[in-house]
């Protein structure tokens, strides 16, 4: 039986000849870039061949990789089976990212416990924050945030919805056993941070959006992802969490917020109750944004939202060379004495670009003209060698592209998945505020949540054309406010049966049922 060692993780593993490496990997709990879930279209699940022989789908793969990668051992692991004993290194070492773990917390009445403790958690489609919290005072001991498991079944939530209509209920429990390995990893390393037992935890909350939500509990998504979307629950949801596999006391309890639709979740109910939104006085918009735009309007407390597709490219995913948020990620981007400089996560060798990191540089590009209102990179030809732009553009696989640093390109086709996620939030934002009877104008604040948001600028956002540059100076930025709201119906009944009610009080348009949407949404793509 063929031994399989990475030198990255230090695992070693057995299997039968023939058998998918990539699959290998993924049922062994190594993380693989995976944004295509194996279909061998991404190209991001890349692997070293240190020793040993593979073998390879050589026609494929010369699709995505270079002839100087491929004689250098990189391989893509879904198009390889193993033959013997070999031995190969992953392309990235930690699963560690840079999630945003804090956010603005309002005052609210908490219950009265007098021991244990409890574990506020945000499970978002990409990554995982939560808190170690003591019931008894209400003090946050300790965090943990990492990538979400479900990541090696597919980076975007269509994608897992996808597995599970394909595999049926073995996907639908490999998705929930990942997650729960998941919390439990955090929870386990709080745990020892904190010199306790996992017994001692008492009580977890969850917000997420309602796929995820659906994933953790392992109920059937099938149903979000085909019309007519709708899920199987929408309601909060309270359950044992030791019997669906979480490690904590026997008796404890695992909440999970309630849904407003299949689109909109838990996390941004979280948000809509941590801002305040039912109760304000002004006209403002609640903004989070990742592989949806999800919103909320608020109208001095008359509450609509809606939720856009604005794909994986905001995420790192499905830009050439695009990453997680880990170090070497671009975050950066800027012109200093005729030269495109960077900042990088960690300060590292520039090793390919982030979700944030991709608005940024576009919007840059943007700014020195490298590419038009169209989207379309500006010919070369038309360019004076003596221009300090001219070396940056070149030619990938035939088509325009700007090299931002050694092996860092941004191609056309990059620029076009930017240009779908803002035409999608775009439209979103005007569209709602259309319905709400409501002009840009009259928009008095633009509330920024999130993991993604906490890293854009305003300028960015606007530059972009994410959000109107009529409301540039009225953003504000507010966190994780869906790891807050877990926080905050942790410590108070009071707050969960508000945020229940706050549930039945938000009204969820559907876009595509929006006279002169796809108008408005090809006219929003514009920079």
């Amino acid at each position: 039986m063929p031994s399989i060692k990475d030198i990255t993780t230090k695992k070693e593993l057995q299997c039968e000849s023939g058998t998918n490496l990539l699959t290998l990997l993924l049922e062994n709990n190594v993380f693989v870039d995976n944004a295509c879930n194996g279909k061998g279209t991404c190209g991001k699940c890349r692997i070293r061949l240190v020793e040993g022989e593979l073998e390879i789908s050589e026609e494929d793969e010369a699709k995505k990789l270079t002839e100087k990668e491929r004689k250098e051992g990189i391989h893509l692991a879904c198009l390889s089976l193993v033959k013997g004993d070999c031995v190969i290194q992953t392309n990235v070492a930690s699963k560690k990212m840079n999630v945003l773990t804090d956010g603005y917390i309002p005052e609210f009445e908490k219950d009265v416990c007098e021991a244990g403790y409890g574990v506020a958690i945000d499970i978002g489609t990409t990554t995982i924050a939560m808190s170690m919290i003591s019931m008894k005072t209400g003090e946050i001991l300790s965090e943990e945030a990492g990538m979400n498991g479900q990541r090696l079944y597919g980076q975007d939530v269509l994608t897992r919805i996808t597995y599970e209509i394909e595999q049926g209920q073995e996907a639908i429990d490999k998705l929930k056993e990942a997650v729960i390995t998941s919390i439990n990893e955090g929870i386990k390393a709080m745990c020892k941070e904190l010199g306790i037992s996992t017994e001692e935890v008492m009580s977890i909350t969850v917000a997420g959006n309602c796929t995820m939500t659906h994933m953790l509990l392992g109920v059937d998504a099938r149903s979000i992802g085909m019309a007519p979307y709708k899920p199987a629950f929408l309601q909060a949801q309270t359950v044992n969490a030791k019997e669906h596999g979480i490690e904590c006391n026997k008796d404890a309890t695992l909440y999970c917020l309630a849904q407003v639709s299949g689109f909109i979740g838990g996390d941004i109910l979280a948000g809509a109750y941590v801002c305040d939104l039912l109760h304000s006085d002004k006209i403002s918009l609640f903004l989070d944004i990742g592989t949806n735009g999800e919103m909320v309007v608020s109208k001095r407390g008359e509450l609509y939202s809606c939720s856009c597709a604005a794909g994986p490219a905001l995420e790192g995913m499905n830009i050439t060379c695009g990453m997680p948020a880990l170090p070497g990620a671009v975050e950066k981007v800027w012109v200093e004495d005729g030269k495109l400089c960077t900042a990088t996560i960690a300060g590292e060798k520039p090793k390919g670009i982030c979700g944030s990191g991709i608005l940024e540089v576009v919007d840059e590009l943007i700014k020195q003209e490298f590419i038009k209102k169209s989207g379309v990179f500006v010919k070369k030809k038309k360019i004076e060698e003596s221009d300090w732009r001219y070396n940056y553009l070149v030619e990938d696989e035939g088509g325009p592209a700007l090299k931002l640093s050694e092996g860092v390109l941004v191609t056309q086709k990059d620029v076009r998945q930017v240009q779908l996620a803002k035409g999608a939030i775009l439209s979103g934002f005007l569209s709602l505020v259309k319905r709400a009877g409501i002009t840009v104008e009259d928009i008095d604040e633009v509330i920024i949540a999130g993991q993604f948001g906490s890293h854009l600028s305003a300028q960015a956002l606007a530059g972009v054309g994410i959000i109107p540059r009529e409301v540039k100076e009225k953003v504000t930025y507010v966190g994780n406010t869906s790891k807050t709201g877990a926080y905050m119906a942790l410590l108070s009944h009071k707050v969960k049966e508000e945020m229940e009610d706050l549930a039945d009080k938000i009204t969820y348009y559907e876009l595509a049922e929006i006279d002169g949407y796809e108008q408005l949404f090809m006219e929003c793509m514009r920079f």
